[in-house]
C-alpha cells in the first residue's frame, strides 16, 4: 500500500502532530498532511494546524445525535481531500466498527508501551506500577479492539531507577515523535504490507544514478 495523503486525528497538545509537520517541512515524511480532525475546539493542536496551514475539521460530539452522525461528516472531509492514511495522534475517541471497517488497513495509532503489554489508558503509569525494566513505543494498525491491531513498529525505552511517570513520559515522547514520522514515510514509499496479523516492511529501494 502506498499512502501520500494523510489526515491526523488528535485531541490534545499536538506534540506528535507537530513532529509530523516538521518532518514534512524537512522532506522526511514523504507525504502531505491534508487534514487535522479534532473533537475539541479548544485543543492546542488546532492552533498548531492553523499555523502550519493545514486544513482543520473541528467538531463537538455532543452536537450530533450519534457517533455515526459525526463520523459521516469526517468521511466527507476525508473524501474531499483524497486521504489515503489516517494517523491517530492522541485522538481520545474510539472509532465505530463501521468506520474502522471502511478504512481497514489504512488507520494507524501510536501507543506508549510495547504492546500487547499495558494497553489502554495510562500505559506509562501502568509500566511504572508494574516495575518493568523496559517499556517503549508501538505503532500499530487500528482494528476493532483497544490497542489490539497488528504491530507495525516498536522501539524500546529503558525504565531507569527512580523514574516517575513524568520522567519516563518525556523519554517515551521523544521516541514517539521520531518513530511516527518514520512509519508514515514507509507508507509513503509503499513499503508496508499487511497479511493477517503480520506486517512486513520492505527494504527501501535505492535510486541508481545514471
Amino acid at each position: 500500500m502506498k499512502a501520500n495523503r494523510i489526515a491526523v486525528f488528535a485531541s490534545g497538545r499536538g506534540s506528535n502532530f507537530q513532529a509530523l509537520v516538521e518532518a514534512q517541512r524537512k522532506g522526511l515524511l514523504g507525504a502531505e498532511i491534508r487534514l487535522l480532525v479534532c473533537d475539541k475546539p479548544e485543543a492546542p493542536v488546532v492552533e498548531l494546524a492553523k499555523v502550519a496551514d493545514v486544513d482543520v475539521f473541528v467538531f463537538q460530539p455532543k452536537a450530533y445525535a450519534s457517533k455515526e452522525a459525526y463520523e459521516r461528516e469526517i468521511v466527507t472531509e476525508l473524501d474531499r481531500r483524497d486521504v489515503d492514511l489516517l494517523v491517530l495522534a492522541g485522538y481520545m475517541r474510539l472509532l465505530s466498527p463501521s468506520f474502522v471497517e471502511t478504512y481497514s488497513g489504512r488507520i494507524v495509532n501510536i501507543h506508549p508501551s510495547l504492546l500487547p503489554a499495558f494497553p489502554g489508558k495510562d500505559a506509562i503509569g501502568q509500566a511504572i506500577e508494574y516495575g518493568v525494566k523496559m517499556t517503549g513505543v508501538t505503532v500499530h494498525f487500528v482494528d476493532g479492539g483497544m490497542d489490539t491491531g497488528p504491530v507495525i513498529a516498536q522501539r524500546a525505552v529503558e525504565v531507569r531507577e527512580g523514574d516517575d511517570a513524568a520522567a519516563l513520559a518525556e523519554r517515551i515522547h521523544e521516541v514517539e515523535q521520531k518513530l511516527y514520522y518514520e512509519v508514515v514515510s514507509w507508507f509513503a514509499e509503499g513499503r508496508v504490507s499487511l497479511n493477517g496479523r503480520h506486517v512486513t516492511i520492505a527494504d527501501k529501494v535505492q535510486e541508481v544514478e545514471h
